[in-house]
């Protein structure tokens, strides 16, 4: 027997949150949570094109919270999700952030560079936008929702580590500076 993947419940234009409750497609919650998606997507790229160990075993670590954060966004009438996003999360987040900031140096870190000097840091540079899309969606949906404050700080946090891992990655490369 063939398992098949798709339920035709969404073919109406709504979907099934992971509570159960069905929402339209195009609810600020599917658009939090799905940014989310295209979020962890690009960073199972972007990890494929960075050769140091500790960085790519870093985004791997991203990738398994941002599951957590898509499960915590795909949750409402104040239902728990298991794993939730927590403090201790983002002082991990700061850690890797100061940790590769001070690794690059001071004449480095605070000059604006034209993205793309090399693959690895092209890559992780769009992940961090699409970081920071993410973080607009969920404050949109802040409005309407209950979201977790540490869960959008993590959000928050974790486009610095990637800008912070991108620039880092950018080190020895030619880069071009705009101050």
């Amino acid at each position: 027997m063939t398992i098949k993947i798709y339920t035709k419940t969404g073919d109406k234009g709504t979907t099934s949150l992971y509570d159960g409750t069905r929402v339209d497609k195009n609810s600020n919650r599917v658009e939090a949570y799905g940014t989310i998606d295209e979020l962890n997507s690009s960073l199972g790229l972007a990890k494929h094109y960075v050769e140091d160990k500790d960085i790519f075993s870093i985004i791997e670590d991203i990738q398994r919270k941002l599951f957590n954060v898509a499960g915590e966004l795909a949750t409402s009438k104040g239902l728990k999700f298991p794993e939730r996003i927590c403090d201790q999360d983002i002082k991990h987040l700061e850690q890797i952030i100061d940790n590769y900031i001070d690794k690059m140096g001071a004449d480095q870190e605070f000059r604006f560079i034209l993205p793309g000097s090399s693959k690895s840091s092209a890559h992780l540079h769009v992940s961090r936008t699409i970081c920071r899309r993410a973080e607009r969606r969920i404050i949109t949906l802040a409005d309407e929702a209950d979201i977790s404050a540490d869960l959008i700080k993590y959000v928050n946090r974790l486009s610095d580590v990637l800008y912070a891992l991108a620039r880092f990655l950018e080190k020895n490369t030619a880069l071009i500076y705009f101050k």
